[in-house]
């Protein structure tokens, strides 16, 4: 039937008077629905009318176990509102009528009331319904959820406490969770403790991804909860997943060295290789966590660790040498039982994984690891090495030749015609002038000083040089590689020499031409310009001059540095 339209309005403006009048006309008249299946006990409800819904239900008590297209009663619409004080006044309806059955219902989505005041944050209106309805707890919806799992997941112990009292509530969640999974999340340890204590088989049950709470434990550090778990259990730390990563391995991966320690503290042989034979030290390795291989190096029960291999043979110096990170591949090689002549199943040793980090081999982390493996083991040459990755280097290289040289030459031939033009100009503006006296007319007035025969020197000099790199730059267009790879250092140089030159040229020039007055200022201005370059030169060198000095008296071999 459906409801009378003056009915709908007092429904949604609390209007009572209008409602008790027209009930009393028609009682059926309070049972028609809108065409959502509302009731107008629903639209009141919604609307958070807590007395027109306490007036409805005294004249229709039918009223309450009515359910709209959603397969929501009045009860579940108020608390999915959020109408916490309607929701109380008619959950009191439904205890004084003993219509429990209608106070468990479940919309289309499986939610019951429970479920809702949870999710919504409302706790008192939950405890309440626990303590009206107990059965509410056993309930979960068409995602797996049980008022349980949403408790914990929110924090909310007070409730949790609540729920653990009933006898078998659900304790289940979304993707395969239980509410230990949610304790782990959170990092509750005493939620997680009561859980052990009372259904211990929890620790025990995977989630979609086949992970037990142990495992997102340790990938999530939670290292109060893993230490929960290990007390109630300790076969939970030996628990390998179906999809075979130890625990140690996943807190290798993220480098939790904590949760490392508390795992083998409780569980000393603790599983700690993958189904490839890659062991946690060759997933710390990889991850580039260097605290965490150190950790493995000094554990009495993991030093073994150091020269197993992998399925494919390779150790964690293999690993560390083709990450090419110069701090791992010390921290290996500084433990005493280190053997850096294993070979894998390639029949190479592990300075030989150089040779795949072509991209990195112009870096000084490959000049490095390259003089650490050398050191390490100096009856190894790897002089072959060397020449076969300058090989690769080089036809990597040569493939972009037209953007190399133009990238080069482009900046640098432009500052050398700069320089050029601007040393050539000031040789026929000669500071001083020329000379109008009998017999020496045309000659430079200065000619006999000293400090204009510097500048005369020094900017003939930057004037050639200058042309000679714009020229070598009009070479390089040639887009001839092996020019670029043994004549750069040439050209820089060449470079530099020509801006020293003339900097002395400007320096000079400029202390004949200005007054003994200004000539310790002129002084200044040739320290100043003079040690720029110099200041320059050594910061641009200092990472391979920092390199040569921690590597101690070692041969240091820059010819990748130095390849464009």
């Amino acid at each position: 039937m459906s409801m009378d339209g003056q009915l709908l309005k007092a429904a949604v403006t609390g209007d009572g008077r209008q409602m008790k009048h027209l009930a009393s006309q028609d009682p059926a008249a309070l049972l028609g629905t809108t065409p959502q299946g509302n009731t107008c006990l629903h639209i009141a409800a919604i609307h958070g009318h807590d007395v027109f819904c306490k007036d409805a239900v005294a004249l229709n008590p039918s009223l309450l176990a009515a359910v709209n297209s959603d397969g929501e009663t009045p009860l579940l619409a108020a608390v999915a509102s959020g109408r916490v004080s309607v929701a109380s006044v008619l959950l009191r309806c439904y205890r004084d009528g003993q219509q429990s059955h209608a106070m468990l219902k479940q919309d289309k989505l499986g939610f019951n009331a429970l479920h809702h005041a949870i999710r919504s944050g409302h706790r008192e209106l939950a405890l309440e319904l626990i303590e009206a309805e107990p059965a509410l707890a056993h309930a979960v919806n068409l995602d797996g959820e049980s008022p349980m799992f949403i408790a914990v997941m929110r924090d909310y112990e007070d409730v949790f406490n609540k729920l653990l009292e009933i006898p078998n509530s659900a304790h289940g969640g979304a993707t395969g969770f239980n509410a230990l999974h949610a304790a782990v999340r959170n990092g509750n340890s005493d939620i997680a403790t009561k859980i052990m204590q009372t259904h211990p088989a929890l620790g025990w049950e995977e989630d979609e991804d086949n992970n037990t709470p142990m495992q997102p434990a340790v990938l999530w550090d939670k290292i109060d909860v893993v230490r929960v778990l290990l007390e109630h259990d300790r076969s939970l730390g030996y628990v390998v997943p179906s999809h075979c990563v130890p625990l140690l391995n996943s807190a290798a991966f993220r480098g939790h060295v904590g949760v490392a320690r508390e795992l083998l503290k409780h569980c000393p042989d603790a599983p700690f290789c993958n189904s490839n034979r890659r062991t946690c030290l060759h997933t710390a390795v990889i991850a580039e966590h260097t605290e965490f291989v150190e950790f493995i190096l000094d554990s009495p029960q993991l030093r073994r660790l150091v020269n197993m291999r992998d399925l494919y043979g390779d150790t964690a110096l293999h690993c560390a040498v083709e990450m090419c990170n110069p701090k791992m591949v010390a921290a290996v090689l500084r433990h005493q039982d280190i053997d850096v002549t294993v070979l894998n199943n390639s029949s190479n040793p592990a300075s030989w994984k150089l040779s795949a980090a072509t991209d990195t081999a112009k870096t000084l982390n490959w000049n490095e690891v390259s003089m650490l493996m050398s050191k390490a083991d100096p009856r190894y040459t790897i002089y072959n090495l060397h020449k076969q990755v300058k090989t690769k280097v080089t036809n990597f290289s040569g493939k972009d030749i037209k953007a190399l040289t133009q990238t080069y030459t482009s900046n640098t031939s432009l500052v050398a015609i700069l320089m050029a033009t601007i040393t050539f100009a000031a040789a026929f503006t000669l500071p001083g002038g020329y000379s109008t006296d009998a017999g020496n007319e045309g000659l430079p007035i200065m000619t006999r000083k000293l400090a204009f025969q510097a500048f005369l020197i020094s900017d003939t000099l930057a004037m050639c040089s200058s042309l000679l790199v714009a020229f070598v730059c009009i070479i390089a267009r040639w887009e001839d590689l092996e020019f670029l790879l043994y004549y750069r250092s040439f050209t820089k140089k060449l470079m530099w020499f020509a801006y020293m030159a003339t900097t002395i040229a400007f320096a000079t020039g400029l202390y004949t031409i200005l007054a003994l007055r200004l000539l310790w200022l002129a002084i200044a201005i040739c320290v100043v310009s003079v040690s720029l370059p110099i200041l320059t030169k050594l910061l641009g060198e200092w990472p391979v001059l920092k390199l040569r000095l921690r590597l101690g008296h070692q041969t240091f071999k820059p010819e990748f540095l130095n390849m464009v």
